[in-house]
């Protein structure tokens, strides 16, 4: 694979850290970016994402989404692949590729059914489903999202089998022009 920026998106619980990772950790050089580490870094003042957000909220997004750019692009003039993983959700993944324009970058949707996200949610440490369902979001997702890129039903798909996917696919139907 050539050196370019991937952009892995879903909802929370999709999957996104994990393939991230394990598509890093495939490609010969290559940075993953976790886009939410920008909104924790925030300590006092921070807006939280629910259905209905803040100005400040959606004002603090903006940002982090400018930052993670920011960073990937850095990497990626230094001669690294970045996989940058966050949600980006309905025109807010149109913003963040054009933050990109001028690179290579490749848009992997992860989109896993309603149960398996429920599932995965009650697996995990952290709880991502504050404020809203996974119904409620998932819905949002699939009707406002831009349908760009390779979008992935990983319901029944192993972590190996998503990056093969991934990596085979991503030339043809993941890369944004």
């Amino acid at each position: 694979m050539e050196k370019a920026i991937y952009v892995i998106t879903g909802v929370m619980a999709s999957g996104k850290s994990t393939v991230a990772e394990a598509l890093a950790k495939s490609l010969e050089k290559c940075v993953h970016l976790r886009g939410d580490i920008f909104r924790k870094m925030i300590v006092t003042g921070r807006e939280e994402m629910c259905e209905y957000p803040s100005k400040e909220a959606l004002h603090q997004l903006d940002m982090r989404y400018s930052i993670t750019a920011k960073v990937a692009i850095e990497y990626y003039n230094n001669g690294f692949s970045v996989v940058v993983q966050d949600n980006f959700l309905g025109e807010k993944l149109l913003y963040f590729i054009e933050l990109l324009k001028q690179y290579p970058a490749y848009v992997i949707v992860l989109n896993p059914d309603i149960k398996s996200i429920e599932q995965r949610e009650q697996k995990r440490d952290k709880k991502g489903y504050v404020g809203f369902t996974v119904e409620r979001l998932y819905n949002i997702f699939i009707e406002e999202t831009p349908k760009i890129g390779l979008w992935l039903d990983t319901t029944n798909m192993s972590i190996e089998e998503t990056v093969n996917e991934i990596l085979t696919r991503a030339d043809n139907e993941a890369k944004y022009k």
